[in-house]
C-alpha cells in the first residue's frame, strides 16, 4: 500500500533544480521559495546621503578650548533669547511679561500718549528749577509747573487703569489676573521712555488695539 506521506519524485526534482548561477561561481541551490539578495547576485547599494545632517563637533583637547566653546554657546544663546524678545515672541519674554492678558496691557499703553512718560524729565526740570540760585519768580514757576504736572499725571494714569479695565473685562472674561497687578503693570510701563520699554512696543501711537 503507497504512503499517503510520500511525495512524488518529480517534485523533489523540482526542488532539487532550483538553482541560483552567479557568473564565475558555481551554482547555488536553493528552495522554491527562497528569493535571492543584492549580495548573492553580485551587486552593490550604494549608500544613500542624508541631507541636512550635521557634522559632529570634534571634543575639545583642553580646558581652553572648552571655555572658550562654553562661551561662544552662551553668547549665541543670549543673542537669539535677545532677538525673540525684540521680536515680542513668547518663548522669549520675562515670566511677567507673558500671556495674552500681559500683551493686551502692553499695546494699550503703546498705542497712546501717556502724561507718566514725561514725568521724570519734568520732574528733572522742577528739581532745577526750585534750586535757590534761581530766582524767585522761576522757583515760584517751577512749583507751579510741578503741581499742574502730578494733577496731569494722576488724572492720566486713572484713564489708562480704566481703559485697561475696560478691554481686559471684555476680551477675556475667565483666567485674568488681579486688577491691581495689572494697573501696576500698566503704570510702569507707561512711566518708562517708549525707546526704552522691554518687550518693545509692538503698535503705533493712535493704532486701535
Amino acid at each position: 500500500m503507497p504512503s499517503l506521506f510520500r511525495r512524488k519524485a518529480t517534485d523533489a526534482v523540482d526542488e532539487a533544480d532550483t538553482s541560483v548561477t552567479i557568473e564565475g561561481a558555481e551554482p547555488i541551490y536553493r528552495s522554491k521559495a527562497y528569493t535571492p539578495s543584492k549580495k548573492d547576485l553580485g551587486r552593490t547599494t550604494p549608500k544613500r546621503k542624508i541631507a541636512g545632517r550635521r557634522q559632529i563637533e570634534a571634543p575639545p583637547t583642553n580646558r581652553r578650548e572648552a571655555a572658550r566653546r562654553m562661551r561662544l554657546k552662551q553668547r549665541e544663546a543670549r543673542a537669539e533669547a535677545r532677538a525673540g524678545m525684540m521680536a515680542g515672541k513668547e518663548d522669549y519674554l520675562f515670566a511677567r511679561d507673558k500671556g495674552p492678558v500681559k500683551r493686551l496691557v502692553r499695546d494699550i499703553v503703546d498705542a497712546r500718549r501717556n502724561v507718566a512718560t514725561y514725568f521724570l524729565a519734568g520732574a528733572l526740570v522742577v528739581l532745577l528749577g526750585s534750586s535757590q540760585a534761581m530766582p524767585a519768580a522761576v522757583r515760584f514757576g517751577a512749583n507751579v509747573f510741578w503741581v499742574l504736572l502730578a494733577i496731569s499725571v494722576i488724572v492720566d494714569t486713572v484713564l489708562l487703569c480704566r481703559r485697561v479695565k475696560k478691554l481686559v473685562s471684555e476680551r477675556f472674561d475667565e483666567n485674568v489676573p488681579r486688577p491691581g497687578g495689572l494697573y501696576w503693570y500698566a503704570i510702569m510701563r507707561s512711566l518708562s521712555f517708549r525707546r526704552m520699554r522691554m518687550p518693545p512696543p509692538q503698535v503705533k501711537i493712535g493704532e486701535s488695539v
